[in-house]
């Protein structure tokens, strides 16, 4: 069994793809595995890290502003394009994969638009409520088109080679004790918050975390919160928090660049504020954690909204945008959710009802059965 992965860009769209190839090697240790990705992309190190090859190609993301630098770079994306259709075809031409499955990234459409040329069996994984442009592209085309949420299926034209299987998750966010958890942390008898933006935090939403805390202070919060504000965000945000009077020894709150230990944290929250990235709203309903989601305004196709409203519509989270937030509406939002126990189980229950907790397994059988 052969298998060619592309994928790259954000780990929302490599983690998928890696999870998916472990399960294909524990399963089958004899298949072959290779990955396709941009050339300066996370991907080379991520993948690699796992312990698989992965080729490269140079490749990039067009632009949207119709001024002199973006329409000089459009034209260099389009040559690299160009480049990259014709590297796809021969690497396909050459590894002669079974199957080949994309998630994501500037990558995965010219392998896979190879791949359909060359009448192989192909998958894409669509994370986000709305596809991406290369599943909107090439979704007629694909043997199957695999989406985390049942909502993405009215945004692509073709139906019968949908199927609902999910994200993959970390297998520790699932098995966490979160009695254990909080005792670990040494969080028993009190409401614990946790809240963070993303590895590189974002200034605009760490401002209005600054101001939270200093809420929280103020009012002598009966919760704790742990935040982490990102490599970035690390450097200043000690410093503001000095000069709206708040001392970290205060006892009410733990600032940390990352949550390196993400599954205990998680499971050991009550409230979790976060942006609208899958993956992370993939934990969020698995672990059926009440949520404020502040989804990312700064994305493509404005995909973190819609994500955010799945959870939202159904009643398992609070969706705040970032023009219409404020440290106030966060802190009086979460005091509201922590009043009342039944609000909270009645929101965990609704998360876990679309929740899938076996997304590895089911990618899997959709590559075995397309390979047969």
């Amino acid at each position: 069994m052969k298998v060619l992965f592309a994928c790259g860009g954000t780990g929302g769209h490599i983690n998928p793809a890696i999870a998916s190839a472990k399960a294909v090697k524990d399963r089958r240790p004899n298949a072959e595995i290779l990955f396709a990705g941009a050339e300066n992309g996370m991907e080379v190190r991520l993948v690699s890290d796992a312990g698989f090859p992965i080729r490269t190609v140079p490749i990039e993301g067009f632009h949207r502003g119709f001024n002199l630098k973006s329409m000089q770079g459009n034209l260099r994306s389009a040559k690299k394009l160009i480049r990259a259709l014709n590297w796809a075809d021969d690497l396909v031409r050459e590894f002669q994969p079974d199957v080949v499955m994309g998630t994501g990234g500037y990558a995965c459409y010219p392998v896979l638009r190879a791949a359909c040329k060359a009448g192989i069996s192909t998958l894409i994984h669509e994370s986000n409520a709305y596809p991406g442009l290369a599943t909107r592209m090439l979704s007629k085309r694909l043997s199957r088109v695999m989406v985390n949420f049942a909502e993405t299926e009215r945004f692509l034209k073709r139906k019968d080679n949908i199927a609902v299987v999910g994200t993959p998750i970390r297998e520790d966010m699932i098995f966490q004790d979160p009695t254990k958890a909080r005792e670990a942390l040494g969080v028993l008898g009190k409401p614990l918050v946790v809240s963070f933006w993303g590895s590189q935090g974002a200034r605009e939403m760490n401002k209005m975390i600054a101001d939270m805390i200093a809420l929280e202070c103020k009012e002598n919060a009966e919760f704790y919160h742990i935040h982490a504000c990102g490599k970035y965000g690390y450097a200043w945000m000690p410093g503001l928090l000095s000069d709206l009077g708040v001392a970290e020894e205060h006892g009410h709150f733990e600032l940390r660049e990352y949550i390196h230990d993400m599954a205990r944290v998680m499971s050991a929250a009550d409230v979790i504020l976060c942006r609208g990235g899958a993956s992370t709203l993939s934990e969020v309903m698995a672990l059926g954690k009440p949520a404020i989601i502040v989804p990312s305004p700064n994305v493509a196709d404005n995909h973190q909204e819609k994500n955010a409203r799945v959870l939202s519509d159904v009643g398992g989270a609070r969706l705040i945008l970032e023009r219409e937030c404020s440290g106030k509406r966060l802190y009086d939002e979460t005091c509201e959710l922590l009043a009342s126990s039944e609000l909270r189980a009645g929101m965990s229950a609704k998360l876990k009802e679309i929740a899938v907790l076996d997304a590895t397994e089911r990618i899997y059988r959709e590559l075995v059965d397309l390979t047969r």
